[in-house]
This record gives structure tokens, sequence and C-alpha cells, in this order.
């Protein structure tokens, strides 16, 4: 009797591992069409360097249209000196 018990606990346990490895499997063959792209960020270019960056992140100088954003402060000093005089 103890060894049917043990039987079929047994079965059940390889069971649900066969069907936890199919559902897997099958989750995994359908993720590609599931991914979704980051939404895009916004990208200004300095204009001391060239370099692209984000403008919540960035150094800026100016304001309304005129405003200007830099990838680092000495980007942002160099165009003020350049402003300047």
């Amino acid at each position: 009797m103890l060894r049917l018990l043990l039987g079929l606990i047994l079965l059940y346990m390889v069971l649900r591992a066969v069907s936890r490895l199919l559902r897997g499997i099958a989750t995994g063959l359908d993720a590609p069409h599931q991914i979704k792209q980051p939404p895009a960020m916004p990208l200004v270019r300095d204009p001391v360097c060239g370099t692209f960056v984000v403008p919540a992140n960035a150094p800026s100088f100016g304001t309304g249209t005129q405003m200007r954003f830099f990838c680092s402060e000495n980007c942002r000093r160099i165009y003020q000196a350049k402003s300047a005089g």
C-alpha cells in the first residue's frame, strides 16, 4: 500500500514537472512577439562638441527657444565664453 502511494506521488510530481516544462517552452516561443520597445527619448545636440544628450539630464544655458543643452559643464563654459565675447 505504501509503495502504491509513493508511486502515485512520484507520478504526480513527474507529470507536473513535464507540464511546467512544456508551458515554459510555449511561453518562450511566444515571447519574441510580445517584446515592446521602450519609448524613444528626445535627444539634442551639444553645440560645442556635437554629442547627443538627453535634455532632462544635461546642463543647459539660455531660455525659451534659445535654450542650449550640453554634455558637460566644460562644454557649457566654452559656449558661454564664446557667446559673451
